[in-house]
């Protein structure tokens, strides 16, 4: 009995004994596992962080090659098309531009508000005289002014000689008005038969390649086609952007003549109207 009561004392003790040893190792333990969590948390951080750096990066570059990518092609293009052929093209569409300009400028400078300006023209007529018609017939721009002054010029002669004094100036702003435009048409001509003829001299530098090399390959007749193709393309774009404007062109003319027809019947009755015969 005495040696069981010693036996069971001694288990006791060294049980007190290991218990705490075994709850320290268990607390280490789950230490070193939220040590290695913590760990990998700020791993994962970092690299998450290093992943967004680089797509930020990424887009910079991205947006700055958008940002040049559109001069840069065109250039590449240009050169690749041949710089002398693409020379004659782009002088064609700054020559063309700057008929079109031209033209522009001068038709919207000689539009007025046709009906506005032929009461003040009866009114002047009537209340003051032919000379103060004259006066504002000079100081307005354009042709309707022109030709209604080039009317009341002859306003004590026959209404057919009127008329005829009258159509006859008429002609000659519609010729002003038209003035260049035969330049925009050639030019209009000019720039696909440019690029045609680059067509046509890129197709024999195809087979010039060709006939160098004595075979037929994609490299070989790669850079031949590409000046065909590519001065085909611009002549066109030139040709369309010219016409664009020439097109806008005619229709402002038409504009001004229509107007002008109208102000010259308006002319004949404010003659008719104030007693000249």
């Amino acid at each position: 009995m005495t040696k069981q009561k010693i036996a069971f004392f001694v288990i006791s003790f060294l049980l007190m004994s290991v218990t705490p040893v075994m709850a320290q190792g268990e607390n280490a333990q789950k230490a070193q596992t939220e040590a290695a969590a913590a760990a990998l948390d700020t791993s994962a951080i970092d690299t998450t962080s290093l992943l967004l750096d680089e797509a930020a990066a990424e887009m910079d570059d991205s947006t700055a090659v958008a940002d040049g990518g559109a001069y840069t092609q065109l250039k590449k293009k240009f050169t690749d098309g041949g710089v002398w052929f693409m020379s004659l093209v782009a002088l064609c569409l700054i020559i063309g531009l700057a008929f079109c300009i031209e033209r522009i400028i001068y038709l919207t400078m000689s539009e007025i508000d046709a009906k506005k300006f032929m009461v003040r023209l009866e009114e002047k007529l009537k209340t003051e005289g032919v000379e103060a018609a004259k006066d504002l017939c000079r100081n307005t721009r354009g042709p309707i002014a022109s030709i209604c002054y080039q009317g009341l010029l002859r306003i004590d002669s026959s209404m057919e000689e009127v008329e005829r004094s009258v159509n006859s100036y008429a002609s000659v702003q519609v010729g002003k008005m038209e003035k260049g435009c035969s330049w925009i048409t050639l030019f209009i001509a000019m720039a696909p038969s440019l690029g045609f003829l680059g067509t046509v001299i890129g197709m024999v530098m195809a087979f010039d390649q060709i006939e160098i090399a004595g075979d037929i390959g994609p490299t070989i007749v790669a850079s031949g086609m590409k000046v065909a193709l590519i001065t085909t393309i611009f002549g066109i774009i030139v040709a369309l952007i010219l016409q664009l404007f020439y097109n806008y062109v005619l229709s402002k003319i038409d504009h001004l003549t229509a107007q002008m027809e109208e102000s010259a019947i308006t002319l004949m009755d404010i003659i008719k109207s104030c007693g000249w015969k």
